[in-house]
């Protein structure tokens, strides 16, 4: 006798439920998983901006000390 034809209903009907309990499991796992790569990513990009921003500050401040140098000097 297979082990199929030993399962009962309630056997059956509690393995469509927990099939049915997985499908739905993976597809909460795949949509975090695409959320979570959209998140490094915005990351990433917000800390390649805010490397720029901090170069962009550091020029600026290098420039308005030289500029004040060069006006303390007249």
């Amino acid at each position: 006798m297979r082990l199929f034809d030993m399962m009962t209903t309630e056997d059956i009907k509690r393995i469509k439920e927990l099939d049915n309990s997985l499908s739905i499991a993976l597809d909460i796992n795949d949509k975090y998983q695409r959320e979570n790569k959209e998140l490094k990513q915005q990351v990433e990009e917000l800390k390649a901006d805010l490397a720029r921003v901090k170069e962009d500050h550091q020029y600026d401040n290098l420039v308005h000390q030289n500029e004040l140098k060069s006006l303390r000097k007249k």
